[in-house]
């Protein structure tokens, strides 16, 4: 296989981290680690990765939890994979980031000549060091968490990866959807509507066949970031994410499923969804901030084996009300995506997009233009609206000149409040695609609407609009260079 040297700021290394482990020693090189010791399972985990996630909501560690009260010491849960501006160009090789949007224009940048790189198979692995089958299996033998007090259960799938084959076009589907433990050898899957991972289930339904499914939940971050934003449907996220690498994921078909695994995960279950057992999930604290998606009745996975390695980690993402431990990765993601492809769709002079995490990378997106003509805010407006990876869940979409930083909510909210006439520049888009998280939605409803915000200076006379109050660039470099003593 070629090596791919990958340059940073932080070192150069001649190949992509061949694992979690190998990345969390080079993000300890960093000093974007924080290890704590004798954190409980039991709602302390999730308490704490707020804490400090609220209290340092730029630039946080991530964290990982070591000597888990009642568990093995060498047993451990990682936290926050992604989630600094560092942390991501670390794991996607690039260069040291000055904030989150050089982060957007670097993956940006790199969509441009994207090339997937299909997983390669491969016999044996670490994955395979233990494997516990059928009557062996027990779940509750790793520290899953207790995330949030109003919980259903615990949760062992939140930084995960759901592994699905597509039963007409069999290529591989992830995506990171809710696992929780009902007993020590099944769990709940739930998945939305209109999910890549929901369409594939119904499709065995439809045969009259169970669906079979493996859940990594300890992983390389890099995969994490493919399996939770929208890519395309019919494109696998281990090509997705073997694009990123450079070179291919290596995978092990499973004894049951024949489904294929990170050969370097750290801890997979495998077995299948049923239709005759259907039990309680929820509530769960999710990424809207609310308990959101009421408790029902939801089919259940029958897990057949499990596989581990010595040692094993498993990945955490706990959501909540933002910051959560996760929002940021998914903000710059969502961000690069939606300007590709707005860019893909035509539109020209887009100087920036942001996902807020206020909106949970979902919610809340702005896109930032150089207008050249007539209807081109509004056409940015319906098109970062309208993109695969804008649409799901969405509620407010706002474009402003290019003077402003979308990724600045002081600026975006001056703009919104100088050069938007509500009457004439907020449209509403009805039934676009919501879902179960929305917590402004009844159980059943799957659709909302959007408002769109033209907060640009009006085309026709923007050249006549009042300048802006503030030095000019020139007055501010003398005046840094004589008196940026007093900063």
């Amino acid at each position: 296989m070629e090596k791919k040297v990958v340059n940073t700021s932080f070192g150069e290394y001649q190949t992509p981290h061949i694992d979690l482990r190998e990345w969390l020693g080079r993000i300890e090189g960093i000093g974007e680690l924080k290890t704590i010791k004798g954190v409980d399972w039991n709602l302390e985990m999730g308490a704490v990765a707020e804490m400090i996630y609220h209290a340092k909501p730029e630039n946080p560690p991530a964290l990982l939890f070591e000597e888990i009260p009642g568990y093995p010491k060498d047993f451990k849960v990682l936290s926050g994979m992604t989630n600094s501006a560092g942390r991501l160009a670390v794991t996607l090789g690039f260069d040291k980031p000055n904030g989150a949007m050089d982060v957007v224009q670097s993956y940006r940048n790199r969509l441009k000549d994207f090339k997937l790189h299909d997983a390669e198979h491969v016999e044996t692995g670490p994955i395979l060091e233990n494997i516990d089958r059928d009557q062996e299996v027990d779940l509750y033998k790793f520290p899953v968490p207790f995330l949030h007090e109003e919980d259903g259960g615990r949760y062992m799938g939140t930084g995960d990866l759901v592994i699905m084959r597509d039963p007409d076009d069999d290529w591989i589907n992830l995506g990171t959807y809710r696992v929780v433990i009902h007993d020590k050898n099944t769990v709940g899957l739930w998945m939305s509507p209109g999910k890549h991972g929901r369409l594939i289930r119904e499709k065995y339904f439809a045969q009259g066949k169970p669906c079979p499914v493996m859940v990594s939940v300890g992983h390389d971050p890099l995969l994490f970031l493919s399996s939770g934003n929208e890519v395309a449907y019919g494109t696998g996220e281990f090509a997705h994410a073997g694009g990123h690498r450079g070179q291919p994921f290596e995978v092990i078909e499973g004894e049951f499923s024949g489904l294929p695994m990170p050969a370097h995960a750290e801890i997979v279950i495998e077995g299948e969804i049923v239709q005759d057992d259907m039990r309680n999930e929820g509530p769960f604290g999710e990424w809207t901030g609310y308990y959101a998606s009421s408790v029902r009745e939801d089919y259940v996975v029958k897990v057949k084996r499990v596989y581990y390695r010595n040692s094993p980690i498993l990945t955490m993402a706990r959501p909540g009300r933002p910051p959560a431990d996760y929002t940021f990765s998914k903000c710059v993601v969502k961000s690069a995506m939606i300007w590709d492809q707005v860019e893909k769709a035509g539109l020209p002079g887009v100087k920036g997009v942001w996902s807020h995490i206020s909106g949970g990378g979902r919610l809340f997106n702005v896109i930032s233009i150089e207008q050249a003509y007539g209807g081109h805010a509004k056409q940015a407006l319906m098109l970062a609206a309208g993109s695969h990876a804008g649409n799901y869940l969405g509620r407010w979409v706002v474009v402003v000149d290019e003077d402003i930083d979308p990724s600045n909510l002081f600026d975006v909210n001056w703009a919104m409040n100088t050069r938007c006439d509500p009457v004439e520049d907020i449209d509403i888009l009805r039934n676009a695609w919501s879902g179960a998280l929305d917590p402004m939605k009844k159980p059943g409803e799957n659709i909302n609407s959007r408002a769109l915000v033209d907060a640009c200076r009006p085309f026709d006379w923007k050249d006549d609009f009042p300048h802006v109050a503030e030095s000019s660039p020139e007055l501010l470099e003398k005046t840094l260079d004589k008196w940026g003593h007093l900063l």
